[in-house]
């Protein structure tokens, strides 16, 4: 699943290996004009210039779409990806957890963020997310003692807890919710934690209606978003047992992922209609507190530093880049080695350049 020599494949493939449960497109996609244009710049790194084609190699791409004012102006495949392969977002996958708990504040189904999650899930009783209101858990500020590091010769909770639920299928992710413990003060301390999403996904679950995770983001995201293929996410179990493994386990084609982009982009509007509110769109994608020299983070959505723009970010080099001011859109689908750190502060880089270029 993360091997660095066959990640190119297993990333686009991870219908093969797991679980999944479909998130269904319907009726006519959004249609996505292009206007396509040479990548006719250059973008600097460490004080030294390179082309979009040196990036493409330099960052392990698998697939780039860029769009500007609404229209395609790039879209290249990679390493047998085609315009219909489905690739694995990893935690891109929370940005659209957070568009559905938007989703559920607007439609009542949450009564408020500021609710304490054990409203929705008493199961969460008596533990660390006692105490701890859908807020917090949304700006990864639950205090819970999870500490996100996968050091499989050496596991701590989050490494035994990803091989007990997605390796063995033993356990559902999120019931160590059930007894993890706190570390801090609910929304004092911002760490970045899977488990807080997991939290969130199994709350969605919950006051969806008797549904599931894949039946509500099909129905409030997925059709009327205008998506023109099935999405899936990988399960934590067998049917009739699993749940979505919503931190990290949503798969999509590149040109959907961009649709999220703008419909973000747009305010919450795609096509015809208003998935989430415009209000939700600005609130979910402000940083919870000052941000740093490489950004901050929102509720679920990481800020860019000294600008608007915003990002999913997801394992191993996924991004879905949005920047107000120049409306653009960059989808970048990767396959970093693990431990890669300079790709994605390259990705970041290029995504700057790329922001600014005019694509005409």
């Amino acid at each position: 699943m993360l091997d660095r020599d066959v990640s190119t494949l297993t990333f686009r493939n991870m219908d093969q290996l797991f679980t999944t449960r479909t998130v269904p497109h319907a009726g006519q996609p959004w249609n996505l004009p292009r206007a396509d244009h040479a990548m006719d710049f250059t973008y600097s790194f460490k004080g030294a210039s390179y082309t979009p084609e040196q990036f493409l190699d330099r960052t392990y791409t698998n697939a780039l779409l860029i769009i500007k004012d609404g229209r395609i102006v790039s879209e290249i495949y990679r390493n047998n990806m085609t315009p219909g392969t489905r690739h694995m977002g990893w935690s891109m996958t929370k940005s659209i957890t957070s568009i559905l708990v938007g989703c559920a504040l607007a439609e009542g189904r949450i009564k408020s963020l500021d609710d304490q999650v054990t409203t929705y899930l008493p199961e969460l009783r008596g533990g660390g997310y006692d105490g701890v209101t859908v807020r917090q858990v949304l700006q990864m500020r639950s205090g819970v003692d999870y500490e996100e590091r996968y050091d499989f010769e050496n596991p701590g909770i989050a490494a035994r807890n990803h091989d007990a639920a997605l390796v063995r299928n033993v356990a559902r992710f999120a019931d160590v919710a059930r007894t993890v413990k706190r570390a801090h003060k609910p929304g004092e301390v911002f760490q970045y934690k899977t488990i807080d999403t997991a939290v969130l996904g199994w709350l969605l679950e919950r006051v969806s209606g008797g549904s599931n995770l894949s039946a509500y983001a099909a129905q409030r995201l997925w059709e009327p978003l205008g998506a023109e293929a099935d999405g899936y996410f990988i399960m934590d179990g067998p049917p009739g047992v699993g749940r979505e493994f919503n931190g990290a386990g949503f798969n999509a084609v590149l040109r959907d992922y961009g649709r999220i982009g703008l419909m973000m982009l747009n305010g919450g509007w795609a096509r015809d209609r208003q998935i989430v509110s415009r209000e939700w769109v600005a609130e979910s994608t402000r940083p919870a507190a000052a941000e740093g020299a490489e950004g901050g983070y929102g509720y679920q959505w990481w800020t860019m530093p000294g600008s608007d723009a915003y990002a999913a970010m997801g394992l191993q080099g996924q991004f879905i880049l949005i920047d107000p001011a120049t409306k653009t859109v960059v989808v970048k689908l990767s396959h970093f080695p693990p431990g890669e750190v300079e790709a994605e502060q390259e990705s970041l880089a290029f995504f700057a350049a790329a922001s600014a270029w005019p694509g005409r």
